[in-house]
Protein backbone atom coordinates (compact mmCIF):
# COMPACT_ATOMS: atom_id res chain seq x y z
CA UNK A 1 0.00 0.00 0.00
CA UNK A 2 1.83 3.19 -1.15
CA UNK A 3 -1.13 5.94 -1.33
CA UNK A 4 -4.38 5.82 0.74
CA UNK A 5 -7.30 8.60 0.16
CA UNK A 6 -8.43 9.97 3.61
CA UNK A 7 -12.42 10.69 2.92
CA UNK A 8 -12.40 13.20 5.98
CA UNK A 9 -11.51 16.28 7.65
CA UNK A 10 -9.91 18.00 10.37
CA UNK A 11 -9.18 15.55 13.37
CA UNK A 12 -8.77 12.19 11.95
CA UNK A 13 -7.63 13.05 8.92
CA UNK A 14 -4.62 14.47 11.05
CA UNK A 15 -4.24 11.47 12.61
CA UNK A 16 -4.70 8.81 10.25
CA UNK A 17 -1.66 11.26 8.37
CA UNK A 18 0.35 10.77 11.06
CA UNK A 19 0.73 7.16 11.01
CA UNK A 20 0.91 7.17 6.87
CA UNK A 21 3.79 8.89 7.14
CA UNK A 22 5.26 7.47 9.59
CA UNK A 23 5.02 4.31 7.57
CA UNK A 24 5.98 5.81 4.29
CA UNK A 25 2.84 6.06 3.02
CA UNK A 26 1.80 8.95 0.34
CA UNK A 27 -1.56 10.85 1.56
CA UNK A 28 -4.35 12.28 -0.42
CA UNK A 29 -6.44 14.84 1.56
CA UNK A 30 -10.13 16.12 0.17
CA UNK A 31 -11.64 19.63 1.79
CA UNK A 32 -14.08 21.94 0.72
CA UNK A 33 -14.04 25.17 0.20
CA UNK A 34 -14.28 26.12 4.31
CA UNK A 35 -11.48 23.61 5.59
CA UNK A 36 -8.85 24.64 2.89
CA UNK A 37 -6.68 26.60 5.16
CA UNK A 38 -6.76 23.38 7.87
CA UNK A 39 -3.68 21.99 8.99
CA UNK A 40 -4.47 18.60 7.76
CA UNK A 41 -5.05 19.86 3.90
CA UNK A 42 -1.25 21.35 4.02
CA UNK A 43 0.17 17.99 6.26
CA UNK A 44 -1.06 15.37 3.65
CA UNK A 45 1.41 14.54 0.56
CA UNK A 46 -1.85 15.89 -2.05
CA UNK A 47 -4.58 17.90 -1.16
CA UNK A 48 -7.73 18.08 -3.28
CA UNK A 49 -10.83 20.65 -3.17
CA UNK A 50 -13.64 18.48 -3.28
CA UNK A 51 -16.80 21.18 -2.94
CA UNK A 52 -18.81 23.70 -1.17
CA UNK A 53 -18.82 24.09 2.57
CA UNK A 54 -22.00 21.75 3.09
CA UNK A 55 -21.21 17.91 3.27
CA UNK A 56 -23.93 16.85 0.92
CA UNK A 57 -21.85 18.79 -1.73
CA UNK A 58 -18.43 17.99 -0.70
CA UNK A 59 -17.57 15.13 2.02
CA UNK A 60 -20.82 12.72 1.23
CA UNK A 61 -20.00 13.23 -2.46
CA UNK A 62 -19.01 9.85 -3.13
CA UNK A 63 -18.54 9.51 -6.68
CA UNK A 64 -16.23 12.42 -6.85
CA UNK A 65 -14.12 11.33 -3.93
CA UNK A 66 -13.74 7.60 -5.63
CA UNK A 67 -13.21 9.04 -9.33
CA UNK A 68 -10.56 11.66 -7.66
CA UNK A 69 -8.43 8.62 -5.56
CA UNK A 70 -8.32 6.58 -9.23
CA UNK A 71 -6.83 9.82 -10.86
CA UNK A 72 -4.51 10.03 -8.60
CA UNK A 73 -3.30 5.93 -8.31
CA UNK A 74 -4.65 5.71 -4.93
CA UNK A 75 -4.42 2.41 -3.68
CA UNK A 76 -6.72 2.72 -0.66
CA UNK A 77 -9.32 4.81 0.77
CA UNK A 78 -9.58 4.95 4.33
CA UNK A 79 -13.21 6.62 5.91
CA UNK A 80 -12.15 7.94 8.84
CA UNK A 81 -15.76 7.98 11.17
CA UNK A 82 -18.23 9.60 10.89
CA UNK A 83 -19.32 11.31 7.07
CA UNK A 84 -19.08 8.06 4.69
CA UNK A 85 -17.89 5.31 7.06
CA UNK A 86 -20.49 3.21 7.42
CA UNK A 87 -21.92 3.63 4.13
CA UNK A 88 -22.23 0.29 2.57
CA UNK A 89 -22.71 1.74 -1.01
CA UNK A 90 -19.53 3.91 -0.35
CA UNK A 91 -17.41 0.64 0.30
CA UNK A 92 -18.93 -1.11 -2.10
CA UNK A 93 -18.03 1.53 -4.86
CA UNK A 94 -14.39 1.59 -3.30
CA UNK A 95 -14.01 -2.06 -3.80
CA UNK A 96 -15.72 -2.58 -7.33
CA UNK A 97 -13.08 0.57 -8.68
CA UNK A 98 -10.20 -1.20 -7.95
CA UNK A 99 -9.19 0.47 -4.86
CA UNK A 100 -9.47 -1.19 -1.15
CA UNK A 101 -11.84 0.04 1.63
CA UNK A 102 -10.20 0.56 5.00
CA UNK A 103 -12.64 -0.74 7.27
CA UNK A 104 -15.20 -4.13 7.14
CA UNK A 105 -16.51 -4.95 3.76
CA UNK A 106 -20.04 -3.52 2.13
CA UNK A 107 -21.78 -6.85 3.24
CA UNK A 108 -21.52 -6.39 7.08
CA UNK A 109 -21.50 -2.85 7.23
CA UNK A 110 -25.00 -3.06 5.61
CA UNK A 111 -25.90 -5.67 7.99
CA UNK A 112 -24.63 -3.53 11.54
CA UNK A 113 -26.23 -0.56 9.70
CA UNK A 114 -29.11 -1.76 10.21
CA UNK A 115 -29.99 -1.73 13.83
CA UNK A 116 -33.17 -4.16 13.38
CA UNK A 117 -31.10 -6.41 11.22
CA UNK A 118 -28.27 -6.56 13.90
CA UNK A 119 -30.71 -6.99 16.88
CA UNK A 120 -31.95 -10.33 15.37
CA UNK A 121 -27.90 -11.26 14.28
CA UNK A 122 -27.35 -11.18 18.06
CA UNK A 123 -29.70 -12.62 19.20
CA UNK A 124 -28.89 -15.62 16.44
CA UNK A 125 -25.86 -15.33 17.92
CA UNK A 126 -26.82 -16.00 21.82
CA UNK A 127 -25.87 -12.75 22.46
CA UNK A 128 -28.11 -10.67 25.10
CA UNK A 129 -29.97 -7.69 23.65
CA UNK A 130 -32.19 -4.93 25.23
CA UNK A 131 -35.70 -6.46 24.84
CA UNK A 132 -38.02 -5.28 22.19
CA UNK A 133 -39.34 -5.32 18.94
CA UNK A 134 -37.74 -7.58 16.64
CA UNK A 135 -39.16 -6.11 13.30
CA UNK A 136 -39.62 -2.14 12.33
CA UNK A 137 -42.67 -0.84 13.93
CA UNK A 138 -44.57 1.37 10.59
CA UNK A 139 -47.79 3.17 12.54
CA UNK A 140 -48.32 4.45 15.43
CA UNK A 141 -51.07 2.26 16.58
CA UNK A 142 -48.61 -0.59 16.03
CA UNK A 143 -45.69 0.98 18.02
CA UNK A 144 -48.47 1.94 20.52
CA UNK A 145 -49.74 -1.74 21.13
CA UNK A 146 -45.95 -3.00 20.84
CA UNK A 147 -44.81 -0.68 23.94
CA UNK A 148 -47.47 -2.34 26.10
CA UNK A 149 -46.10 -5.51 25.96
CA UNK A 150 -42.59 -3.62 26.34
CA UNK A 151 -43.52 -1.22 28.96
CA UNK A 152 -42.64 2.07 30.01
CA UNK A 153 -39.70 4.04 29.58
CA UNK A 154 -38.76 3.54 26.37
CA UNK A 155 -36.22 4.28 24.08
CA UNK A 156 -37.89 4.87 19.98
CA UNK A 157 -34.90 4.34 18.15
CA UNK A 158 -34.20 5.08 14.31
CA UNK A 159 -33.16 1.74 12.48
CA UNK A 160 -30.60 2.99 10.28
CA UNK A 161 -29.03 5.88 12.09
CA UNK A 162 -26.95 6.43 15.74
CA UNK A 163 -26.20 8.27 17.98
CA UNK A 164 -28.30 11.57 19.66
CA UNK A 165 -29.90 12.33 16.77
CA UNK A 166 -31.91 9.31 16.01
CA UNK A 167 -33.34 8.17 19.39
CA UNK A 168 -36.05 9.75 21.99
CA UNK A 169 -36.99 8.64 25.64
CA UNK A 170 -40.53 7.87 26.07
CA UNK A 171 -42.07 8.08 29.30
CA UNK A 172 -45.42 7.61 28.73
CA UNK A 173 -48.04 6.39 26.21
CA UNK A 174 -48.26 10.61 25.60
CA UNK A 175 -44.85 10.72 24.38
CA UNK A 176 -44.94 7.82 22.87
CA UNK A 177 -47.17 9.72 20.62
CA UNK A 178 -46.07 12.84 20.86
CA UNK A 179 -42.47 11.83 19.65
CA UNK A 180 -43.51 8.88 16.82
CA UNK A 181 -43.81 11.22 13.80
CA UNK A 182 -40.86 13.45 15.08
CA UNK A 183 -38.36 10.61 15.06
CA UNK A 184 -39.15 8.83 11.93
CA UNK A 185 -39.32 12.09 9.95
CA UNK A 186 -35.64 12.41 11.50
CA UNK A 187 -34.45 9.31 10.57
CA UNK A 188 -35.57 9.82 6.95
CA UNK A 189 -33.70 13.27 6.73
CA UNK A 190 -30.51 12.14 8.50
CA UNK A 191 -30.53 8.43 7.73
CA UNK A 192 -32.75 8.48 4.53
CA UNK A 193 -34.73 5.68 6.30
CA UNK A 194 -38.13 6.45 8.26
CA UNK A 195 -38.03 2.56 9.85
CA UNK A 196 -37.82 2.95 13.41
CA UNK A 197 -38.24 0.31 16.42
CA UNK A 198 -38.74 0.11 20.26
CA UNK A 199 -36.67 -1.28 22.85
CA UNK A 200 -36.91 -1.64 26.49
CA UNK A 201 -35.35 1.62 28.63
CA UNK A 202 -32.67 0.38 31.07
CA UNK A 203 -32.24 2.73 34.27
CA UNK A 204 -29.11 3.63 35.60
CA UNK A 205 -27.10 2.17 32.89
CA UNK A 206 -23.26 2.38 31.93
CA UNK A 207 -22.49 2.80 28.42
CA UNK A 208 -19.53 0.10 27.77
CA UNK A 209 -17.91 -0.72 24.41
CA UNK A 210 -15.49 -3.51 23.23
CA UNK A 211 -12.87 -2.47 20.91
CA UNK A 212 -12.37 -5.47 18.56
CA UNK A 213 -10.58 -6.02 15.45
CA UNK A 214 -10.14 -8.67 12.59
CA UNK A 215 -8.17 -9.98 9.85
CA UNK A 216 -8.49 -11.40 6.58
CA UNK A 217 -7.24 -14.47 8.18
CA UNK A 218 -9.91 -15.77 10.65
CA UNK A 219 -8.37 -13.74 13.49
CA UNK A 220 -10.45 -12.06 16.24
CA UNK A 221 -9.19 -10.11 19.15
CA UNK A 222 -10.17 -7.73 21.38
CA UNK A 223 -8.51 -4.95 22.68
CA UNK A 224 -11.05 -4.38 26.02
CA UNK A 225 -13.32 -2.04 26.79
CA UNK A 226 -14.33 1.38 27.60
CA UNK A 227 -16.54 2.92 29.60
CA UNK A 228 -18.45 6.02 27.70
CA UNK A 229 -21.09 6.73 30.16
CA UNK A 230 -20.48 10.39 30.30
CA UNK A 231 -22.50 11.54 27.84
CA UNK A 232 -24.62 15.04 26.45
CA UNK A 233 -27.71 14.20 24.51
CA UNK A 234 -26.72 10.40 24.00
CA UNK A 235 -23.92 11.45 22.88
CA UNK A 236 -20.38 11.10 24.23
CA UNK A 237 -18.14 13.38 25.57
CA UNK A 238 -15.75 11.41 28.20
CA UNK A 239 -14.51 8.36 27.57
CA UNK A 240 -12.04 5.95 29.65
CA UNK A 241 -10.92 2.94 30.01
CA UNK A 242 -10.23 0.53 31.86
CA UNK A 243 -13.93 1.40 32.95
CA UNK A 244 -13.94 2.29 36.68
CA UNK A 245 -16.12 -0.13 39.40
CA UNK A 246 -15.94 -2.81 36.76
CA UNK A 247 -15.65 -6.46 37.98
CA UNK A 248 -12.86 -8.51 36.28
CA UNK A 249 -16.09 -11.70 35.61
CA UNK A 250 -18.04 -9.19 34.02
CA UNK A 251 -14.74 -7.51 32.02
CA UNK A 252 -13.94 -11.37 30.59
CA UNK A 253 -18.18 -11.80 30.01
CA UNK A 254 -18.24 -8.47 27.59
CA UNK A 255 -14.98 -9.02 25.93
CA UNK A 256 -15.97 -12.66 25.43
CA UNK A 257 -19.58 -11.54 24.26
CA UNK A 258 -17.86 -9.02 21.84
CA UNK A 259 -15.83 -11.18 19.83
CA UNK A 260 -19.21 -13.76 19.92
CA UNK A 261 -20.66 -10.75 18.03
CA UNK A 262 -17.78 -10.23 15.43
CA UNK A 263 -17.51 -13.80 14.96
CA UNK A 264 -21.41 -13.95 13.73
CA UNK A 265 -20.67 -11.78 10.86
CA UNK A 266 -17.28 -12.69 9.95
CA UNK A 267 -15.79 -8.93 10.93
CA UNK A 268 -12.88 -7.91 9.60
CA UNK A 269 -10.69 -4.55 10.71
CA UNK A 270 -11.88 -2.39 13.38
CA UNK A 271 -14.70 -2.35 15.18
CA UNK A 272 -16.53 -1.42 18.39
CA UNK A 273 -19.15 -3.78 20.22
CA UNK A 274 -21.14 -1.15 22.45
CA UNK A 275 -23.33 -2.83 25.53
CA UNK A 276 -25.27 -1.11 28.09
CA UNK A 277 -24.68 -2.47 31.71
CA UNK A 278 -27.25 -2.28 34.19
CA UNK A 279 -26.70 -1.74 37.96
CA UNK A 280 -26.99 -5.46 38.65
CA UNK A 281 -23.82 -5.74 35.84
CA UNK A 282 -26.44 -7.67 33.32
CA UNK A 283 -25.45 -6.43 30.09
CA UNK A 284 -26.93 -6.34 26.74
CA UNK A 285 -25.72 -5.41 22.93
CA UNK A 286 -26.51 -2.23 21.62
CA UNK A 287 -24.74 -1.89 18.86
CA UNK A 288 -22.04 -2.24 16.71
CA UNK A 289 -19.69 0.31 15.10
CA UNK A 290 -18.76 -0.50 11.68
CA UNK A 291 -15.54 1.72 11.94
CA UNK A 292 -12.66 3.54 14.13
CA UNK A 293 -14.24 5.44 17.02
CA UNK A 294 -13.70 8.93 17.89
CA UNK A 295 -12.29 7.45 21.84
CA UNK A 296 -9.84 5.10 20.24
CA UNK A 297 -7.14 7.06 21.98
CA UNK A 298 -7.98 5.82 24.83
CA UNK A 299 -7.37 2.36 23.59
CA UNK A 300 -4.16 3.30 22.20
CA UNK A 301 -2.66 4.53 25.27
CA UNK A 302 -3.48 1.59 27.83
CA UNK A 303 -2.30 -1.27 25.07
CA UNK A 304 0.17 0.78 23.59
CA UNK A 305 -0.43 -0.05 20.01
CA UNK A 306 -1.36 1.79 16.89
CA UNK A 307 -5.27 1.17 15.59
CA UNK A 308 -4.53 2.94 12.57
CA UNK A 309 -1.51 0.99 11.98
CA UNK A 310 -3.57 -1.96 12.31
CA UNK A 311 -6.12 -0.72 10.25
CA UNK A 312 -3.68 -0.40 7.40
CA UNK A 313 -2.25 -4.03 8.23
CA UNK A 314 -5.46 -5.58 8.34
CA UNK A 315 -6.62 -3.90 4.92
CA UNK A 316 -3.19 -4.77 3.03
CA UNK A 317 -4.03 -8.30 4.02
CA UNK A 318 -1.44 -8.67 7.21
CA UNK A 319 -2.41 -10.87 10.42
CA UNK A 320 -3.45 -9.07 13.94
CA UNK A 321 -0.95 -10.59 16.53
CA UNK A 322 -2.62 -13.22 18.82
CA UNK A 323 -5.35 -12.19 21.68
CA UNK A 324 -2.45 -13.45 24.87
CA UNK A 325 -0.27 -10.76 23.63
CA UNK A 326 -2.94 -7.73 24.18
CA UNK A 327 -2.35 -6.65 27.39
CA UNK A 328 -3.40 -3.11 29.32
CA UNK A 329 -1.52 -0.81 31.71
CA UNK A 330 -2.32 2.13 33.61
CA UNK A 331 -5.25 4.72 32.96
CA UNK A 332 -6.18 6.86 30.29
CA UNK A 333 -9.45 9.32 29.81
CA UNK A 334 -10.48 10.99 26.74
CA UNK A 335 -12.24 14.38 27.05
CA UNK A 336 -14.18 15.81 23.26
CA UNK A 337 -13.74 19.66 23.55
CA UNK A 338 -16.61 21.22 21.76
CA UNK A 339 -16.77 24.88 20.32
CA UNK A 340 -20.07 24.78 22.27
CA UNK A 341 -21.97 26.84 25.10
CA UNK A 342 -21.26 24.54 28.33
CA UNK A 343 -24.81 25.45 29.70
CA UNK A 344 -27.26 24.73 26.21
CA UNK A 345 -24.78 22.95 24.06
CA UNK A 346 -25.78 25.07 21.35
CA UNK A 347 -22.12 25.39 19.06
CA UNK A 348 -20.25 28.35 19.06
CA UNK A 349 -18.66 28.71 16.07
CA UNK A 350 -15.98 31.50 15.28
CA UNK A 351 -12.49 32.17 14.87
CA UNK A 352 -10.05 30.37 17.32
CA UNK A 353 -7.98 33.54 18.64
CA UNK A 354 -6.14 32.14 21.47
CA UNK A 355 -5.58 28.05 21.34
CA UNK A 356 -3.25 27.01 24.12
CA UNK A 357 -2.76 23.41 25.84
CA UNK A 358 -1.63 22.64 28.99
CA UNK A 359 1.26 20.01 29.50
CA UNK A 360 0.87 16.42 30.10
CA UNK A 361 -1.37 14.93 27.58
CA UNK A 362 -2.17 13.90 24.20
CA UNK A 363 -3.88 16.17 21.93
CA UNK A 364 -5.94 15.26 19.25
CA UNK A 365 -7.07 18.28 17.00
CA UNK A 366 -7.93 19.78 13.52
CA UNK A 367 -7.21 23.20 14.55
CA UNK A 368 -4.49 25.42 15.01
CA UNK A 369 -4.42 29.02 16.95
CA UNK A 370 -5.89 31.58 13.98
CA UNK A 371 -8.48 28.88 12.45
CA UNK A 372 -11.87 29.33 11.80
CA UNK A 373 -14.62 27.00 13.63
CA UNK A 374 -17.29 26.98 11.09
CA UNK A 375 -21.00 25.77 11.35
CA UNK A 376 -21.25 23.76 9.16
CA UNK A 377 -19.77 20.71 10.25
CA UNK A 378 -19.35 18.95 14.34
CA UNK A 379 -17.69 21.66 16.40
CA UNK A 380 -15.69 19.62 17.88
CA UNK A 381 -12.17 21.25 18.35
CA UNK A 382 -9.90 18.47 20.15
CA UNK A 383 -9.55 15.80 21.88
CA UNK A 384 -7.24 15.64 24.82
CA UNK A 385 -6.54 12.11 26.16
CA UNK A 386 -4.69 11.69 29.34
CA UNK A 387 -3.30 8.96 30.47
CA UNK A 388 -2.34 7.97 33.84
CA UNK A 389 -0.46 5.12 35.74
CA UNK A 390 -4.15 4.61 37.65
CA UNK A 391 -7.66 6.44 37.89
CA UNK A 392 -6.27 8.68 40.76
CA UNK A 393 -2.96 9.93 39.00
CA UNK A 394 -4.94 10.14 35.52
CA UNK A 395 -7.52 12.42 37.56
CA UNK A 396 -4.86 14.52 39.11
CA UNK A 397 -3.44 15.23 35.51
CA UNK A 398 -7.01 16.07 33.85
CA UNK A 399 -7.50 18.79 37.11
CA UNK A 400 -3.66 20.26 36.17
CA UNK A 401 -4.22 20.28 32.47
CA UNK A 402 -7.71 22.34 32.10
CA UNK A 403 -5.75 24.86 34.47
CA UNK A 404 -3.57 25.78 31.52
CA UNK A 405 -5.79 25.78 29.04
CA UNK A 406 -6.52 28.85 27.14
CA UNK A 407 -9.46 29.34 24.29
CA UNK A 408 -10.25 32.61 23.05
CA UNK A 409 -12.82 33.63 20.35
CA UNK A 410 -15.24 30.44 20.95
CA UNK A 411 -17.29 29.39 23.82
CA UNK A 412 -16.39 26.36 24.67
CA UNK A 413 -17.18 23.33 27.45
CA UNK A 414 -13.84 23.78 29.23
CA UNK A 415 -15.36 24.99 32.03
CA UNK A 416 -17.60 21.99 32.17
CA UNK A 417 -15.48 19.97 32.59
CA UNK A 418 -12.86 21.42 35.18
CA UNK A 419 -16.39 21.33 37.57
CA UNK A 420 -17.48 18.09 36.28
CA UNK A 421 -14.12 15.62 37.34
CA UNK A 422 -14.16 17.35 40.56
CA UNK A 423 -17.35 16.07 41.91
CA UNK A 424 -18.09 13.28 44.04
CA UNK A 425 -19.78 11.58 41.04
CA UNK A 426 -17.38 11.21 38.64
CA UNK A 427 -14.09 10.68 40.82
CA UNK A 428 -16.65 7.84 43.00
CA UNK A 429 -16.93 5.98 38.87
CA UNK A 430 -19.87 4.98 39.93
CA UNK A 431 -21.78 6.98 36.99
CA UNK A 432 -24.37 5.87 34.63
CA UNK A 433 -25.28 7.58 31.44
CA UNK A 434 -27.50 10.16 32.98
CA UNK A 435 -24.87 11.39 35.17
CA UNK A 436 -24.14 14.70 33.31
CA UNK A 437 -27.08 16.14 32.88
CA UNK A 438 -28.10 15.08 36.39
CA UNK A 439 -24.84 16.88 37.46
CA UNK A 440 -25.49 19.81 35.89
CA UNK A 441 -29.01 20.14 37.20
CA UNK A 442 -28.14 19.97 40.93
CA UNK A 443 -24.97 22.46 40.59
CA UNK A 444 -26.55 25.13 38.26
CA UNK A 445 -26.59 27.41 40.85
CA UNK A 446 -23.51 26.35 42.56
CA UNK A 447 -21.35 27.68 39.67
CA UNK A 448 -20.76 29.51 36.66
CA UNK A 449 -19.58 28.09 33.33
Amino acid sequence: MKKVLIANRGEIARRIIRTCERLGIETVAIHSEADGDLPYVSEATEAVLIGPNPVVQSYLQSEKIIEEAKKRGVDAIHPGYGLLSENADFARKVAEAGMVFIGPSSDIIEKMGDKIESRRTMIQAEVPVVPGTEEGVTTLEEALQEAEEIGYPLMLKASAGGGGIGMVRCESEQALTQQFVSIKNRAKAYFGDDVVYLEKFIGDARHIEVQIFGDHHGNLVHLYERNCSVQRRNQKVIEESPSPNLPQKVREQLCLAALQAAKAVDYTNAGTVEFIVDPDNNFYFLEMNTRLQVEHPVTEEVTGFDLVEWQLTVAAGGKLPAQDSIQTKGHAIEYRVYAEDPKTFFPSPGKLEKLQWGEGARIETGYEEGNQVTPFYDPMISKIIIYGTDRVDALSKSQSFFNHVTINGVKTNISLFKEFIKSEEFISGEYATAVLPQWMEKTKEEHTL
